[in-house]
């Protein structure tokens, strides 16, 4: 999955790149005017004590004169009721300073999608807030990646002599995953049809497509499944990691040059997936088991197509760009360590992840595949939130994710010996734990830049409006 079309919702072509630093001293006199006025709160969760001169209550303005209406006074935000703000001072300062600045030269996008999202978003109504259309395509990948869990839950049903899921799951699987590429595509038109585009519209829809890679992909896997005429859990993992790896090279670039280079892969992979579910419902998956050339089968021609796509197309695209702003003088960092500490946690989470599965006492992957999938893919939605917040913040990304730790943890209890037999009831324990603390972060930071903006995530009204 790609870094998604992107919240200004048409082409644009490459300019300065937005989000510039706070002047010195920003922080040191925020924080002295926070201690004064006794406004003190937690930033970050374990990071820390900061103060945040923007979560302080304000008082209330006056009633208009000849007004007898009643002020209520505002809701408590999930941050603030928890004490934690995710986005620091200097973060908020930076994203007042943001500018969008993407680029889109995918001919699949630019001459067939993009004309099509343009017909779609006249549908929807003037008053629908474009973060709803995004949440709801996030929701339909969801709803897949369940409906699937029910009628495949061990990935063996597209096996030969095996149960397989019905012709009509497959038809509304494709059905709903081209329309959540269709969300996806005209979530930022209607940002800028509505004039209500924000970076909180941006960082809310890469966000929730860092945590949709797993849900896809993992959903596409359900078509070859495992036996002899599918790949191992094994393999599927590794191109799962193909996926989450292009994406965050997309972030990791911008993180660099200031500039969202869209990459070919996810329009091609998007389309082509969606076709594929539709053969499927009118094949049946016998329709996979036979050679795709001479003995080429099906399920290699999926394999090579992720692994060509990454090598060939996203990661030669992405190191040409980086190159050419190297080049250009336009690099927002020099050193080697500065521009590679948004690849530390990815690599340090697959390292571990890898290194749980060739030592697990039980064989975790090949018991619970789906849940150590969704395991990864939410861990790593999380590291990659933190690195948009940080790219568009115009912020150091820090070098690593505290996810981290209780992953690592759990890994070693598991292989020293300690707890060999409660393997499984710790991998349960941990997704929890850390699906649970990533919708709290989601739910903090778009609750932290809502009452920035004054806006509201799920309406056009401004606060304070009936």
């Amino acid at each position: 999955m790609a870094a998604g079309r992107g919240r200004a919702g048409a082409v644009t072509s490459p300019g300065t790149p937005g989000g510039l630093m706070p002047g010195p001293g920003w922080g040191e006199r925020s924080a002295a005017r926070a201690i004064r006025s006794g406004r003190l709160v937690l930033y970050g969760g374990p990071a820390g004590v900061n103060p945040s001169p923007r979560s302080a209550p304000r008082p209330a303005a006056a009633p208009a004169a000849g007004s007898h209406r009643r002020q209520l006074p505002a809701p408590l935000s999930p941050a603030a009721m928890t004490g934690y703000e995710y986005v620091s001072p200097e973060q908020l300062a930076g994203f007042d300073q943001y500018k969008y600045s993407a680029v889109d030269s995918n001919p699949l996008s630019l001459y067939v999608m993009h004309p099509f999202w343009n017909t779609v978003v006249k549908i929807f109504p003037t008053w629908l807030a474009p973060n709803l259309i995004t949440f709801s395509g996030f929701l339909l990948l969801v709803f897949n990646f369940f409906l699937m869990a029910y009628f495949d839950p061990d990935f063996y049903a597209s096996a030969p002599d095996h149960v397989h899921v019905p012709n009509q799951v497959w038809v509304v699987v494709g059905l709903l995953n081209f329309m959540a590429y269709t969300l996806d595509g005209v979530d930022g038109k209607q940002a800028r049809r509505t004039n209500s585009s924000t970076p909180l519209g941006e960082l809310f829809d890469h966000g929730l497509d860092s945590w949709a890679c797993v849900f896809f992909v993992v959903t596409v896997y359900s078509t070859f499944g495992r036996g002899s005429t599918g790949v191992s859990v094994f393999v599927l993992y590794l191109l799962l990691w193909v996926v989450l790896f292009s994406f965050i090279l997309s972030h990791w670039e911008k993180y660099n040059t200031g500039i969202l280079f869209l990459p070919w892969g996810y329009d091609i992979s998007q389309v082509t997936i969606s076709f594929v579910y539709i053969v499927t419902a009118v094949l049946g998956v016998e329709a996979w088991y036979a050679p795709f050339l001479f003995n080429f089968l099906y399920r290699d021609l999926f394999t090579t197509m992720i692994i060509g796509c990454a090598l060939t197309v996203t990661l030669p695209m992405s190191l040409y760009n980086f190159y050419r702003a190297y080049k250009n003088n336009t690099l927002k960092h020099r050193s080697v360590y500065e521009i590679m500490l948004p690849i530390f946690s990815p690599a340090l989470l697959f390292v571990l992840c890898v290194i749980w599965i060739f030592m697990s006492p039980s064989d975790i992957l090949e018991i619970h595949p789906r849940l150590f999938y969704f395991m990864v893919g939410t861990a790593f939605a999380n590291i990659s939130c933190q690195l948009i917040v940080c790219q568009m913040s115009n912020t150091r990304c820090q070098p690593l994710n505290w996810m981290l730790l209780p992953l690592a943890l759990v890994i070693f209890v598991v292989i020293s010996g300690i707890a060999p037999h409660w393997e499984e009831l710790l991998l349960y324990l941990l997704t929890a734990l850390i699906s649970l603390a990533h919708i709290h972060y989601g739910v903090g930071v778009v609750s932290q830049l809502s009452k920035h903006f004054n806006i509201r995530p799920f309406s056009l009204k401004k606060p304070g409006m009936d």
